[in-house]
This record gives C-alpha cells, sequence and structure tokens, in this order.
C-alpha cells in the first residue's frame, strides 16, 4: 500500500474556532480547509485599505495577518506546545498588555531615535559621517519595530489556543515538507530545526507508546519513498529508540492528532478524512505497520480510535 496521502495534510482535521476582543465585542475567528477565516470581516481587505488611509485596524485582521506572516516560520515550531499537556498560558490580556508596551509607542530613546530632540551645536557642515549616523538610526528604529510586530504576532497566535497553535505548526511543517521535495539533498539549513521538531513531539508520543525515556528517542528525517523505519536497540541506560520519519508526519499526523491511535504509533496516512481515515500503524518497533480503519470525536485536535 502506497504511504502518500491522497489529499492535503489537514484533511484529516475538523474547523476550530475561538473568540477574539475586537473593537468594542468580540469576534469568531475560524480555521478551516487550512485557511484562517473572519465571518465578521467579510470585507477585510477594503478594511486594509481604510487602515491604510489612516484608519484602526480591526484585530482580527491583525491576527489573519499574523498568521499569514508565520505560515512557514520555523521558529513555531519551537515555540509551540509538543502536545495537549504542554499548555501555553497567553490570553488577550497579556496581548493587549504587550502591545501597550511597544517600543512604537514610546522613545526608543537618543535624539534621533524619537527620544527628545535637543538643540546643539553645529560642529560641521552635515558630510558623509551624519548620513552614516542618520542611516544607521533608521536602521534602528525599523529592527526595533520589527522585533516588536514579531513578539505581538506570535502572542496574538498563542492566545488563539491550543487548536490554533497546532494547525499553525501543521502548517509550518507542511510548508518545508515541500520546499524539502523540491530541493533533494539540500535544506541542511533548516533540518536542525526540523528534527528537533519532530523529535520533541514523538518523543512524548513514545513515552506513552512503550514506556521509553523521551532522552532515549533519536530521530531522523526520512528522505525518499515509504515512510521510514523504527526499531529499538540496547538496554538499559543504552536503550534507544531509533526513529526515520518525514517532516510531512508532524502535519498529516501528529497536528491532525493521530500519533497514537489505540496501542500503534502511526507513521503515515493512506486515506485521510475526517471524522474518519485509513492509517499506518506500528504495534512495535521492527514490525511491518499495519493499516488501521480509525474514527474520531469531536474536538479542536480529536481524539482517534480503531
Amino acid at each position: 500500500m502506497s504511504s502518500v496521502p491522497n489529499g492535503p495534510w489537514f484533511t484529516s482535521l475538523p474547523s476550530c474556532e475561538t473568540r477574539v476582543p475586537c473593537g468594542a465585542g468580540r469576534h469568531t475567528v475560524r480555521w478551516e480547509a487550512g485557511s484562517l477565516r473572519l465571518p465578521s470581516h467579510p470585507d477585510a481587505e477594503g478594511e486594509l485599505v481604510l487602515a491604510a488611509l489612516g484608519g484602526e485596524k480591526a484585530r482580527c485582521v491583525e491576527v489573519a495577518e499574523a498568521w499569514a506572516r508565520h505560515t512557514d516560520d520555523l521558529s513555531v515550531l519551537a515555540i509551540g506546545p509538543r502536545g495537549p499537556a504542554d499548555e501555553i498560558a497567553v490570553d488577550w490580556d497579556d496581548v493587549i498588555a504587550a502591545a501597550q508596551d511597544s517600543p512604537g509607542r514610546r522613545p526608543v530613546g537618543g535624539p534621533g531615535l524619537g527620544g527628545p530632540q535637543r538643540p546643539g551645536p553645529l560642529a560641521s557642515r552635515p558630510g558623509p559621517t551624519m548620513a552614516r549616523v542618520a542611516a544607521k538610526q533608521r536602521q534602528l528604529q525599523e529592527d526595533a519595530l520589527a522585533a516588536e510586530r514579531r513578539r505581538n504576532d506570535i502572542l496574538s497566535l498563542l492566545a488563539l489556543g491550543y487548536g490554533f497553535q497546532v494547525r499553525l505548526i501543521g502548517q509550518v511543517a507542511a510548508t518545508h515538507a515541500v520546499r524539502l521535495a523540491g530541493r533533494p539533498g539540500g535544506g541542511e539549513a533548516v533540518r536542525p530545526a526540523l528534527v528537533a521538531a519532530i523529535a520533541g513531539r514523538l518523543a512524548l508520543v513514545a513515552e506513552e507508546w512503550l514506556g521509553i525515556d523521551p532522552d532515549q528517542v533519536v530521530v531522523n528525517l526520512h528522505h525518499g519513498s515509504g515512510w521510514g523505519s523504527a526499531e529499538l536497540t540496547g538496554r538499559g541506560e543504552d536503550r534507544r529508540l531509533r526513529v526515520s520519519l518525514p517532516i510531512g508526519w508532524l502535519a498529516s499526523v501528529w497536528a491532525c492528532g493521530l500519533a497514537r491511535v489505540g496501542r500503534h504509533l502511526v507513521v503515515a496516512v493512506e486515506q485521510p478524512g475526517w471524522p474518519q481515515a485509513r492509517v499506518l500503524g506500528l504495534r512495535a518497533p521492527g514490525a511491518q505497520p499495519e493499516p488501521l480503519d480509525v474514527h474520531a470525536s469531536p474536538g479542536d485536535v480529536p481524539h482517534w480510535e480503531i
């Protein structure tokens, strides 16, 4: 049987939604079929035009922009949760407080950087040195604003809750899986972050699956056809679970809540779907994966059973 899913990575995920403080109330933000949607803002593009002309930008729209900016951001894999018990306690009060304390709302410091301007003696006529100083000051301002936007972006995305956090991780993993597939033998710069992203999450699943210490799980990226491999070696402190998986596993399996079903470690999805799917599961390391028909219970990240 083929281990290549015959649909998008998110086919085995239901929609999910949350409420975001926006304007004078709270608006629904929904994730559906791989996209973030704003039911209360049917003309989001028009609102962006008005904001560019000096109007206030709605927080829902800001959240959607933040999501779009980070769909290939590897740091999302490091910041995001490793499992349902890995709660990230960020709420909208934290987001609002951070925005009020942003560098853009206070002086960056020093003349030319947003601080108080004081007249001084004219030492010399403007020249290359002053131009370089002005360029450096502008760069510092741009860097401060970029760091502010990134921090506020990440806080807003985390405040959406676990269901959205998992879906963003899946999107980032899927984006890089496509990129790596188009560059055979390439991607060395991103490989360590991708391996760490799988290892941190697989280790917790393996602990439930085999009772093995998470520190004894060794992960490699699998390239080529098939799902990869899994073997258990050594004894006692030298015991190691060595697993090789494609980066797409993080999206189509883990992000969809399918990593462990019953007593099986799921290594691939054969027929994605909601609320029923067919997966390939390992009963034990070294065994051949077997096809399993699974069904899901409701939830932002579903619980699957055979």
